[in-house]
């Protein structure tokens, strides 16, 4: 597995910043009085429970959900002043695979941003998503339906789609969810070569261990900030309970800090070796 390094400017800038944000769907919060720096060229995990807040606070970058407090600026403009440039790859779980369209139209979507007042094509746009494409690998499916592509592909499409538009900023909500290890590994390498060709990438997941554990920089969510830094500082028992609200140890394996779960047995056939080996303590 990669270890991501951190992207090193000679002066720190920030990208995203969020102050004071109360944000949620329907007003209801999901996010509350969260304050966030995201420099320029950082590589960013956002960690937490389920309905914690990270796919939320993904989209209040966006601009995407309700903002009921607070300020949130993309390269310094406010989000609802301007639409800014980011790229964003969904869950692929949100997404209708039945709808008929081929891995060349998902991509191309990516432009229809870069033309409000004339929103067909150009030569230029499809031949930048060509390029695409091809450094994803992925230019030889153009023509194929997308609910016909492995789990991998399907997530190098939309990842084609978030690229075109040249973004500064790339958000990824669960990249690596339902995919096989290799298919991980191989999205994580691509990531961090993205990142130092200067994306920041801010990307969500509850993979701890498998991905987390290799970002430079993560933030606990749960409806705020837990805690944020290098993996090897918030990982630990105190911050992890205070974030996922049950006890969690941590231990260190080749200087990585690295979650660990206590044994469970499930089934009859563990609860009979257990029955078994009591039955053997017993005997005198």
């Amino acid at each position: 597995m990669l270890h991501p390094t951190p992207h090193q400017y000679e002066h720190e800038e920030p990208i995203v910043e969020l102050r004071g944000v109360t944000s949620g769907y329907d007003g209801t919060p999901v996010l509350n009085n969260v304050d966030l720096t995201i420099n320029r060229g950082d590589f960013v995990g956002l960690l937490g429970p389920s309905g914690s807040g990270k796919s939320t606070l993904l989209r209040t970058i966006l601009g995407a959900v309700d903002l009921f407090d607070g300020e949130v600026r993309v390269e310094g403009k406010l989000v609802e002043d301007r639409r800014p440039r980011i790229g964003y790859v969904p869950q692929l779980e949100t997404i209708d695979w039945n709808f008929p369209i081929t891995v060349e139209q998902v991509v191309m979507l990516g432009r229809t941003s870069e033309s409000r007042l004339f929103p067909w094509y150009r030569k230029h746009d499809k031949r930048t998503a060509y390029e695409i494409m091809e450094r994803l690998h992925i230019a030889s499916l153009a023509k194929r339906h997308i609910r016909d592509l492995s789990g991998g592909q399907q997530q190098r499409v939309f990842l084609a789609r978030a690229l075109v538009s040249s973004p500064h900023l790339l958000l990824l909500d669960e990249p690596t969810l339902g995919v096989d290890i290799k298919t991980r590994d191989e999205v994580m390498h691509l990531l961090d070569e993205l990142n130092h060709q200067d994306v920041t990438i801010i990307m969500t997941t509850h993979e701890i261990n498998s991905v987390a554990a290799h970002l430079p920089w993560v933030v606990c969510l749960n409806s705020g900030i837990v805690a944020s830094g290098p993996p090897n500082e918030v990982f630990t028992p105190e911050i992890l309970k205070l974030t996922y609200n049950a006890d969690i140890h941590v231990t260190q394996y080749q200087g990585m800090t690295l979650v660990t779960e206590s044994p469970h047995f499930f089934g009859r056939y563990d609860r009979t070796n257990a029955q078994e080996t009591s039955n053997e303590e017993d005997i005198p």
